[in-house]
C-alpha cells in the first residue's frame, strides 16, 4: 500500500506549489478535483477533502464538495490506488472514522492508526465503507482488536462474515421480560445480589479492590453451563495488557476458550481504539444473539474506561464539558451500548460489567450514568478489602432487582432480608465497640454483633482464579447451601463457635469437621 508519510509520493507531487510550499486546504481540494477529472478516475462516493487540523488522535477534515461523508464512514489518507487495494473490511494505516460535524464543511474524525500517518494539507478520500469486524465461529477462541484484526499470534483464518460496529436496539415487541437468576457459586453474590440471566450486572469499586478478579471468577464459574447453546464475549476496554494475557491463559486452562470471543482495546492504546473496542464487543454479541440465536454472556472490563475514552475524544474536539468535567454526550454514548445489550425472545444476553469508581466516589457522574441500566449492583468496599475479607463486597450497598419473592425462593428472600437487617444493626454497634469494647454491650446487642461478624466472615471465599497466587484451591458453593448456612447462623446454631473459624470456609459442613 502507498506510504502516506512519503512526501515524495505521487499524491504529494500533485499538491505542491512550484516553490515547495504546502498549499491551503482550498487549493488542495480544488487541485484534487482537477486531477481526478484529468485522470478520469471514477469514485463511488466522489468526495474528496483535506486535513485542516490535528489534535492528537482527533483529525479535522474539510470537504468543500457538494456531497459530504456520513457519520461513522471510513476515510482514507492517500491515493485512489490505495482505496482499490483495500478489502471491504480493511482499515489500517492512514484511515479515519468520521465522528461528528465540526462546522458547515468540516468534520471531526478519530484516527484508526498512529498519528504519524497524518499531516495538515493531506488529501482525504471517502470510501463509502464503515468499520467491519469478523464474526461467526471463526472468532471463537481468538483475540481481535476494535478493527477486527487478530492479535493472538495464531495463524490467520478465512472469515466469511463481517458486521459493522454500530447498530440499533432491538424492537420493543421482541424484547424478553424474563428474570431468571443465575447461580455463580459465590456466596455473597448469590445471597444478597443475585445475577439475572437476562439482565445487566455491575461490579463497582475503586482501584485495586478486586473488580477484575471477581469478574474473572464469575466468568470461570458460569461459562461451563449450557455450553452447547451459549457463547461468551469479553471486551477488554482500557485495562492492562497483563490482565488480558492472564484472562486468555485462564480461559485456556479451564477449557472454555474455544467458546469465547475476546476483543481488546488496552490501556496503552489510543482513546479511539479503547472507545471502539466496546462497540466491537457489542457487535459480536448482537451477531451471536440475532444470527445464531445463542445465549450470550457479555463481559466488559472496564465500562468506566469506555466513558473515559469518550471524554478524551470529546476534549480533543473542544466540546464544552459538563459541570463535572465529562463529555456532553456521556449519557447518550452509554445508552447506545446498553440499549443494544438486550435479551430477545429467541436468545438472552447477560451483561456483566466492571466499573471503576474514581477516588472511591460512587456519586461520580459517569458511575451514576451507568447505574440506571443495571439490574444488579455489586459494590466493592476498600474498608472491607483492608480488613482482609475477600471478595470485598459491601453487603448493605449491593442490591439486585432479582431479590424479590417472585424471582427467588421465599426462604432465600427471608434469609437475605433478615441477614441484611442484622448487619445494619451491627453497623450501629461497631462505633460503640471501637470506643469502649464489646464487653460494654448488652447481652442482646452482643449476640447481634457476634452473629453479624460470623456472617461477614462466612461470606469470604477462595477463588479458582487466584488459586496459584494464594496457594488455596477455589470453591464453588451452591446457593441452597449458602441460604441454609446463613439461616443456621441467624438462628443461633453456631453461637458457641468463634467468628474467626468462619473465614474462608466453603460451607458450614466443613466447619463442623474441624
Amino acid at each position: 500500500m502507498t506510504n502516506v508519510n512519503n512526501r515524495e509520493g505521487k499524491e504529494d507531487k500533485v499538491f505542491k506549489h512550484s516553490n515547495g510550499d504546502v498549499p491551503s486546504a482550498t487549493e488542495v481540494e480544488a487541485a484534487s478535483v482537477k486531477q481526478l477529472s484529468k485522470e478520469n478516475i471514477s469514485y463511488t462516493e466522489g468526495v474528496i477533502g483535506s486535513i485542516v487540523g490535528i489534535k492528537r488522535h482527533v483529525i479535522e477534515v474539510e470537504f468543500l464538495t457538494d456531497k459530504k461523508p456520513e457519520i461513522n464512514e471510513v476515510l482514507v489518507v492517500g491515493t485512489e490506488e490505495r482505496i482499490k487495494e483495500m478489502d471491504s473490511h480493511e482499515e489500517g494505516a492512514g484511515s479515519l472514522m468520521v465522528f461528528e460535524s465540526s462546522g458547515k464543511d468540516r468534520f471531526y474524525c478519530i484516527a484508526l492508526s498512529d498519528i504519524k500517518n497524518y499531516y495538515r494539507g493531506a488529501s482525504v478520500y471517502c470510501t463509502g465503507r464503515h468499520i467491519k469486524i469478523p464474526v461467526g465461529d471463526k472468532v471463537l477462541g481468538r483475540v481481535i482488536n476494535a478493527l477486527g484484526e487478530f492479535r493472538d499470534g495464531k495463524d490467520s483464518v478465512e472469515v466469511e462474515e463481517y458486521v459493522g460496529l454500530q447498530g440499533d436496539a432491538p424492537k420493543y415487541e421482541i424484547i424478553s421480560n424474563k428474570h431468571t437468576p443465575i447461580e455463580t457459586g459465590i456466596k455473597v453474590l448469590d445471597l444478597f445480589a443475585p445475577l439475572i440471566g437476562e439482565g445487566k450486572i455491575g461490579l463497582f469499586g475503586g482501584a485495586g479492590v478486586g473488580k477484575t478478579v471477581l469478574l474473572t471468577e464469575i466468568l470461570h464459574n458460569i461459562l461451563n453451563k449450557n455450553k452447547e447453546n451459549t457463547v461468551s464475549v469479553f471486551a477488554g476496554v482500557g485495562e492492562r495488557t497483563r490482565e488480558g494475557h492472564e484472562l486468555y491463559a485462564e480461559l485456556g486452562d479451564t477449557g472454555v476458550l474455544d467458546n469465547t470471543a475476546l476483543v481488546y482495546g488496552t490501556m496503552g492504546e489510543s482513546p479511539s481504539m479503547r472507545f471502539l473496542a466496546a462497540h466491537a464487543g457489542v457487535a459480536l454479541t448482537e451477531y451471536f444473539r440475532d444470527k445464531q440465536k445463542k445465549n450470550v454472556l457479555f463481559f466488559v472490563d472496564n465500562m468506566f474506561r469506555y466513558a473515559q475514552a469518550g471524554n478524551e475524544i470529546s476534549l480533543l474536539m473542544s466540546s464544552i464539558p459538563s459541570e463535572d468535567g465529562y463529555q456532553p454526550k456521556l449519557v447518550s454514548e452509554l445508552a447506545n451500548l446498553h440499549e443494544r445489550l438486550i435479551s430477545t425472545r429467541d436468545a438472552h444476553v447477560t451483561s456483566i460489567e466492571a466499573i471503576y469508581v474514581p477516588a472511591d466516589d460512587i456519586l461520580d457522574s459517569a458511575v451514576q450514568a451507568i447505574f440506571r441500566y443495571l439490574d444488579s449492583e455489586i459494590v466493592l468496599s476498600r474498608d472491607i478489602y483492608q480488613e482482609g475479607r475477600f471478595p470485598a463486597v459491601d453487603m448493605l450497598a449491593s442490591d439486585s432487582s432479582a431479590l424479590s419473592p417472585g424471582t427467588v425462593t421465599t426462604l432465600h428472600y427471608q434469609v437475605a432480608l433478615e441477614a441484611r437487617s442484622l448487619l445494619k444493626e451491627a453497623q450501629s454497634l461497631e462505633r460503640i465497640v471501637s470506643l469502649v469494647g464489646e464487653s460494654e454491650l448488652s447481652e442482646t446487642d452482643r449476640i447481634t454483633y457476634r452473629r453479624a461478624q460470623k456472617i461477614k466472615n462466612y461470606m469470604t471465599q477462595n477463588f479458582h482464579v487466584t488459586a496459584k497466587q494464594v496457594g488455596k484451591e477455589g470453591v464453588y458453593v451452591p446457593l441452597e447451601t449458602t441460604v441454609a448456612d446463613v439461616k443456621d447462623i441467624l438462628d443461633g446454631n453456631y453461637d458457641t463457635v468463634s467468628a474467626d473459624k468462619f473465614l474462608y470456609i466453603a460451607g458450614l459442613d466443613t466447619l463442623s469437621k474441624e
